[in-house]
């Protein structure tokens, strides 16, 4: 650990960019850890979230940049939701000043064993699942990243195990994560908005393996691949021959790990063929770590998943309410789709921020399903084209007071926007609990 924090050698004076509840983890992280080191904090918004929790003494920048700061800075740690194309960052960059994000500065700190998860789709689900067989085992477990607690608060040397979700924003700016074990779960359309190209955004996501003991990819996502590594690689697949794979065994699927069987898919709680490759990761990531889930498939067995993804919010009268706000891409919400049995009619919501991605991809499944398309939000209008039940509203609540007379028993009134939320909700979680509730009153 003593050469991690030479690093800091050098740096006197840093500057935070971006505040939130990630900037603040690093303002604290580098009061506790490294109280010889002046720390400034820059933000473009005028009232950033977490400004009232910032220390009276640390100096905030806010409705601008502050070029000196840059400028004089020994280290700049930017928050992973400020691209690095920006100009004063590029300007900075120019000067030889070191641009990192939170991951980094815990990549120099911590020594224990890490578990990284990244892919467009799942990752939350597989970070969360994999903590808990983890605990169920009998570790000391730190969970977070890009999920719940920052990673740099998680930081305590009572941790066994890290297991971190790690977007390709907090990837672009950690170079020296060393990791038990990483996976890679699917490459999907996303971020449009923030990268030039696909091929851009999987050179992101794969700077996931350029430290890592072992790997898991998807056999059915040739893009998980990477196009150089020389370590232990191993694959999951519902489709094809894996590591990690399901099996049909005298009439029953089995999830199978290494040949052998390991459960009953339909043992598990989880909905959706996703969430079966999901499980199919976490095993995998397990063994990789040299832990042993045999004893403890309770545990993955009783795992429901997380709020906001493909949750059963409200069930009356036979009709289920489904919040998944999480869904903020398209392959989100076909993956929510290809899961779902219908006894009804399909009531989808979607709408929201589209990231300038394609929703054409989505047309060929609704015409599938027996289902009126809700369409609301900034860019709801764009998928009008889709369906042929498609209707525009201003926002959610004006969906279900259009729809709830009409529901009968078995339909299903499903939030799965393939959009971001910040039109009309602070993120998805609100956005989720919003439907949550509204789904109380209206069912």
């Amino acid at each position: 650990m003593v050469h991690k924090m030479n690093r800091w050698q050098e740096i006197r004076q840093v500057v935070v960019v971006g505040l939130g509840i990630t900037g603040l983890s690093v303002v604290k992280y580098i009061q506790k850890y490294h109280q010889d080191v002046s720390v400034q904090v820059i933000d473009t918004r005028q009232n950033p979230p977490g400004v009232d929790q910032l220390p009276g003494h640390v100096e905030i920048h806010l409705g601008g940049w502050r070029a000196e700061w840059l400028s004089q800075a020994d280290l700049i740690v930017v928050n992973p939701g400020i691209s690095l194309a920006t100009p004063e960052l590029q300007e900075a960059r120019n000067h030889h000043i070191a641009i990192v994000g939170d991951i980094e500065l815990f990549a120099w700190h911590v020594h224990q064993p890490v578990i990284a998860i990244t892919g467009s789709n799942g990752k939350s689900t597989v970070t969360d699942l994999t903590g808990k067989m983890a605990e169920a085992a009998g570790l000391n477990v730190g969970v977070g990243g890009n999920i719940g607690v920052p990673a740099l608060d998680l930081i305590d040397e009572s941790i066994d195990l890290y297991v971190l979700e790690l977007s390709s924003f907090q990837l672009e700016t950690t170079d020296h994560l060393q990791v038990k074990a990483a996976a890679f779960l699917n490459l999907s359309e996303d971020h449009m908005d923030r990268y030039d190209s696909m091929a851009a955004y999987r050179e992101a996501k794969l700077r996931i393996f350029n430290h890592a003991e072992s790997i898991v990819v998807n056999c059915d996502d040739p893009a998980t691949y990477p196009d150089l590594y020389s370590g232990n690689q191993v694959s999951f697949s519902l489709k094809q021959s894996a590591d990690f794979s399901v099996r049909q065994i005298e009439g029953t699927e089995y999830l199978v790990a290494k040949g052998l069987p390991v459960a009953e898919t339909a043992s598990l709680h989880l909905v959706g063929r996703h969430n079966v490759a999901n499980v199919l990761t976490v095993l995998a990531l397990l063994d990789l770590a040299d832990i042993d889930y045999s004893s403890h498939l309770d545990a993955l067995k009783s795992y429901t998943g997380l709020t906001h993804r493909c949750q059963l919010v409200e069930m009356r009268r036979d009709i289920k309410w489904v919040n998944d706000s999480k869904a903020t891409n398209v392959a989100s919400t076909l993956a929510a789709l290809s899961g779902l049995t219908l006894d009804g009619k399909l009531y989808l919501l979607v709408g929201g921020v589209g990231k300038g991605a394609d929703f054409s991809p989505l047309k060929p499944v609704l015409s599938s399903l027996n289902l009126k398309l809700c369409c609301f939000g900034r860019d709801g209008e764009q998928f009008m084209p889709l369906h042929d039940s498609a209707q525009l509203y201003e926002g959610i609540e004006d969906v279900l007071e259009d729809i709830a007379p009409g529901l009968k028993s078995g339909d299903i009134v499903m939030l799965s926007p393939a959009c971001a939320s910040f039109d009309q909700y602070k993120n998805f979680m609100a956005r989720g609990d919003a439907f949550a509730r509204l789904a109380k009153r209206f069912a």
